[in-house]
Parts: C-alpha cells; sequence; structure tokens
C-alpha cells in the first residue's frame, strides 16, 4: 500500500505543477506548453507502474511499463517485421491510394452536380459501414497478403477525405469567384488559383482523420486473416497466449507509428497553410 499512497501522492503533485505552469501567461510560453503534456504522460506512466506494483497486479491482466518497455526492447526485430507489415505496407499504401482517389473524385463531384447528387448520399451509407463487417470480405476477396488490408484502408479513408475536400472547395465566397470571373477566369484556373489553395484547411484535416482510420483499419482488418505476421496477429496471437506484455508492446508500435504520421501532416499543414488563421499565434 506504501507504493499506492505514493502514486496518490505523485498524482496530486503532478497535478498541482501543471495547474501553475497553466495559470496566468505562462502557458503562452513555448517551452510551458511542451513540458504540460509530457509531465502528464511522464506521471501517468509513473502512476501506472506503482500501482501496479503495489496491488500486486498479476502480468497476465496488467503488465507494469517497465516490463512492457523490457518486452518492448527484447522483440525489436519482430516488432519491426510487424511494423512493416502493417504499416508501411498496408496502412501508408492504403492510405495513398485512398487519398489520391478521394481528391480525384472530390474535383470531379465539385465539377459535375449529378455526382454530387448521386454519390456523396452513397458516401455516407458506405462510411457508415462497420469494419468488421467488411474486413472479412475484403480479406477473401484480396487474399491474406498486406493487399486486403490496404483495401480496408482504402475503403476506411475515402469518403471522410472526399467530403472533407467536397466541403472545401465549396468554401471560397461569391465575390471570390466574381472577382476570378472579372479577370476572365474559367473553371479550372479557378480550381488551381482559389478554391484549391482555400480547401486545404480542410483537405489537411481530412488526412488527419484518415491517418488515424487507416492505422485502425490496417491493425484491425489483420484479425480476420494474415501471415504470421503484423501487429493485428502479434495482438491477436499474444492474447491467445496470456502474453499481455507482448500485447502492449504491439500497441506501442501501432500508437508510435500513428503518432509520427499524424504529427508529419500537422507539420506539413503549418508549412503549406501559415497563412491561415488557424496557424497564427
Amino acid at each position: 500500500m506504501t507504493l499506492v499512497l505514493l502514486a496518490v501522492l505523485l498524482w496530486i503533485g503532478a497535478w498541482a505543477l501543471n495547474g501553475w505552469l497553466t495559470r496566468g501567461t505562462r502557458h503562452r510560453v513555448r517551452a510551458v506548453r511542451m513540458a504540460v503534456p509530457l509531465i502528464f504522460g511522464v506521471t501517468v506512466l509513473l502512476v501506472w507502474e506503482l500501482v501496479v506494483r503495489g496491488l500486486g497486479v498479476p502480468t497476465a491482466i496488467l503488465p507494469a511499463p517497465s516490463r512492457i518497455g523490457a518486452t518492448f526492447g527484447a522483440n525489436l526485430p519482430l516488432l519491426w517485421g510487424d511494423f512493416v507489415q502493417t504499416i508501411l505496407k498496408g496502412a501508408l499504401s492504403g492510405l495513398a491510394i485512398g487519398v489520391a482517389a478521394a481528391l480525384v473524385t472530390a474535383v470531379l463531384v465539385d465539377r459535375f452536380d449529378v455526382l454530387r447528387r448521386g454519390l456523396l448520399p452513397v458516401g455516407s451509407f458506405m462510411a457508415a459501414l462497420p469494419i468488421v463487417g467488411t474486413a472479412p470480405i475484403l480479406v477473401m476477396w484480396f487474399g491474406f497478403g498486406w493487399e486486403s488490408k490496404a483495401a480496408v484502408v482504402v475503403l476506411m479513408v475515402f469518403f471522410p477525405m472526399l467530403v472533407n475536400t467536397v466541403a472545401g472547395l465549396q468554401d471560397t465566397t461569391g465575390m471570390q469567384r466574381d472577382l476570378m470571373r472579372t479577370y476572365g477566369a474559367g473553371y479550372w484556373p479557378t480550381l488551381v488559383k482559389l478554391r484549391i489553395p482555400a480547401a486545404l484547411p480542410f483537405v489537411f484535416n481530412g488526412l488527419k482523420i484518415a491517418s488515424t482510420l487507416a492505422m485502425i483499419g490496417a491493425i484491425v482488418a489483420e484479425f480476420f486473416g494474415s501471415p504470421t505476421q503484423g501487429i493485428g496477429f502479434r495482438i491477436s496471437a499474444s492474447n491467445g497466449q496470456l502474453a499481455l506484455d507482448m500485447v502492449w508492446a504491439a500497441i506501442l508500435v501501432g500508437a508510435l507509428a500513428g503518432s509520427a504520421v499524424y504529427g508529419i501532416i500537422s507539420l506539413v499543414e503549418r508549412w503549406v497553410t501559415f497563412w491561415h488563421p488557424s496557424q497564427r499565434t
């Protein structure tokens, strides 16, 4: 119980420290903005470690972070192979195909009103389909390799990306479009010089959503059939063996990969849409 009491005191102390750091104008300092989530994350890990050790929680129920870290370090080659199979081959390839197809389709939907009236309602229906229903079908169609996982990702990211891009292309005002017409600009010059730049914040918002869905889709699809490799396969197999430390290590790989992709997209967004009010500090 001593460790549990220490965990409670640690949590209270970290909470008070973060409260002090965010009080007044301190939260505007860049170092403080970086320190607050770091302090919170480290505190969660320490409290987790102390509570698990203090209460003697079995490893088969909840392993301590130190045990997960040791398992992660001891199985790096195995986890790297899972990362390549699930993230690089399945998730990122499906994300690239789905995003490219959605961008092209969005321009066509914007250009031809019949597509907007016919495709977007179907898109809402398709986006609502549960992955546990579509993944087994796509695995049967495309096989147990990474191709079926990429197909699941394409299906998951296409319509959210399409809806966001179409909304962005329609975000310009009537006055802006009238100004382009007074310059003698037709549809395509207006699209390239006005509407696509105006749609970029929507496009990047869709990319952020799609990147998260891509990681989830590729991992979950592996539960319905995969070679003896992949993050989803590792989670399923290790869970059946009650090796919860390996399960958490595989989850950590997926979390790190998803955070890295999301962070890269955010950095590119900040660089490309520096002019947008959301990027101003």
